[in-house]
Parts: C-alpha cells; structure tokens; sequence
C-alpha cells in the first residue's frame, strides 16, 4: 500500500481480466476485501475514475464489475492500475488502530533510539505485509512488518521502532539459550 499523494490512499490494485464481458480481478488492500468497493468512486493517479457495480469474492481476489468496462479488451487494459480513494473517506481508526498508508513517512528508529531510515511504502506481495525502508546511506531494505520487526508504532511523534532482521534472528537464539539453560 502507498499514498498517492497526502490526500489519497491506494485500496486496490487491478488485475487481469476475468471472462469477456469485461470484469476484472481485484486485489484489494483493505482489512474486509470487499470493503473496497464501498468507499465510492475510485480514482487512478492520472485522474480516471471507476464506480464499482458489483464485487465478489473469489479465492484470495475480488471479481468487479467497472462502470463503463463492457468488453474483455478494456478489461485487460486496466491489468496493475492502482485505485485509490479520499484519505477522508476513510474516516478515523480506532484507539490502538492505523491505517498501513499511515505508517510511509515515520521514521524509523532501532531500539536504542538510532534513526535507521524512512518508510518508504508498505508491500504486499501475497504472504503478509513488508516494510520498504529508505535506509540511512545505504539503499533500502524489504522488512517483515511484525511485531518481532516493529514492536512500537507511535503515529503521533512520527517514529517505529524496527529490530531489523539479523537482530530478530539474534534476539531468537538468545531465547533458545535462555530455555536451554531453564531445563
């Protein structure tokens, strides 16, 4: 998931064409997946917009009908476009809630309180949400976003504390020691 811009949020992601009467598969970002459908008009970065006629789920994607998408040809041409709705539209999250856009922007700090980077943008690719970090002088870097990896988020002052991974792997091995020594 990524901001589009400070006003709009990605809440799903066009896939390939489903059948010839133009519907598509969706991918949809939100916590309900058929809850992207219910936010109204979907608009594309370059100004386009889709109404949603109807949605179904099938498998781990949403089947959509697109107002004005009637042929398997137009269909296919949507394939990868991201569509995105109003940040007000989503309303506010619960006490102890964020919205994954919320989080592109903090900064990211290690344990101790060293600044490690900037997220970047949230990805799923499929076996759960990843953490692209802007790291500082050294590229970026693809992290698990789990409470192992991120045990703090405070939207507030901005920041996320992230274990990064080789430091979750120790921290795991020093669990093992400590059971180890237990029995």
């Amino acid at each position: 998931m990524k901001k589009s811009d400070e006003n709009r949020v990605v809440v799903a992601r066009i896939g390939a064409a489903h059948g010839i009467r133009g519907e598509v598969r969706i991918k949809s970002f939100t916590e309900n997946p058929a809850d992207f459908a219910a936010y109204g008009p979907l608009a594309t970065d370059n100004g386009r917009t889709f109404e949603v006629l109807s949605a179904r789920p099938q498998k781990t994607m949403m089947i959509a009908r697109l107002k004005n998408v009637t042929t398997r040809e137009a269909a296919e041409a949507l394939n990868g476009v991201e569509l995105s709705v109003s940040r007000d539209a989503l309303g506010e999250a619960d006490e102890d809630e964020f919205f994954l856009a919320d989080l592109i922007g903090l900064t990211a700090k290690s344990e101790s309180g060293e600044k490690l980077g900037t997220v970047a943008a949230v990805h799923n690719f499929g076996a759960g949400d990843i953490l692209e970090i802007r790291m500082v002088g050294s590229g970026s870097e693809m992290v698990d976003f789990s409470k192992h990896t991120v045990p703090a988020i405070d939207l507030d002052e901005g920041i996320l504390t992230l274990v990064l991974p080789d430091q979750v792997s120790e921290r795991d091995e020093a669990d093992d020691d400590d059971r180890t020594e237990a029995q």
